[in-house]
């Protein structure tokens, strides 16, 4: 970070010690990043930043740059205004029907059923039949899923499971996984999960279409 200009050359420099100027700065990224389900390690790599430098960060014994901000806010899904400690707008607690416009997704159909700039993402996802059934998905963070309609086929590691309408799943999304519907209709589910924007999010679906990006999807 270069100094100020007007500032006096030989005084240090902000981005050499502690953050005084950004107090709330530290507490919130380790806030934030525990949000967001995310070791030391699998932020920094996204983040592309070390961990140690990463670590200073969350303690203010360095103070980030914007471009440091940046990076870090698309890795936990959220605004550089947040990572400040600045008051965020209102988010809607409630989401209409009617809102919920449906997005194709490599062959999947997803429906929004929460609220943007949540740590978590809740969906309604429709899996037809024959579709991504021999992708495996492995990625940082938490998933949940409830069959709504339909027979779902779940692989968790070496373990394959048949889900029935009522049933459930929660698991760590590091456990390579696999999601196919059983049933020639297809399966409906309602799905949340920890809202990951990171690289290694994108092997999780192949190509998306509308305003979703693979980083937004399980």
């Amino acid at each position: 970070m270069n100094p100020v200009e007007g500032s006096d050359p030989s005084a240090p420099q902000a981005a050499e010690g502690p953050a005084a100027e950004l107090p709330a700065v530290a507490p919130q990224l380790r806030e934030l990043r525990r949000r967001a389900a995310l070791t030391l390690e699998a932020a920094s790599r996204a983040a592309g930043l070390s961990p140690a430098h990463l670590s200073r960060l969350e303690t203010g014994q360095r103070q980030p740059s914007l471009p440091m901000l940046l990076a870090l806010a698309r890795v936990y899904g959220t605004t550089v205004s947040e990572l400040l400690g600045e008051t965020v707008a209102e988010r809607h607690a409630i989401v209409r029907a009617a809102d919920m416009e449906p997005t194709p997704a490599g062959g999947w159909t997803y429906w929004q059923a929460g609220a943007p700039g949540r740590g978590m993402q809740a969906l309604r996802v429709h899996v037809p039949h024959g579709s991504q059934g021999d992708i495996v998905r492995v990625h940082p963070g938490e998933e949940w899923l409830y069959v709504l309609t339909g027979r779902l086929r779940l692989r968790l590691g070496d373990t394959a499971h048949m889900l029935a309408p009522g049933d459930s799943a929660h698991f760590d999304s590091l456990t390579p996984h696999r999601i196919a519907a059983a049933d020639p209709g297809g399966a409906e589910l309602l799905f949340v999960h920890t809202l990951l924007q990171s690289p290694t999010a994108a092997l999780c679906l192949g190509p998306v279409a509308g305003h979703l990006t693979p980083g937004e999807l399980s």
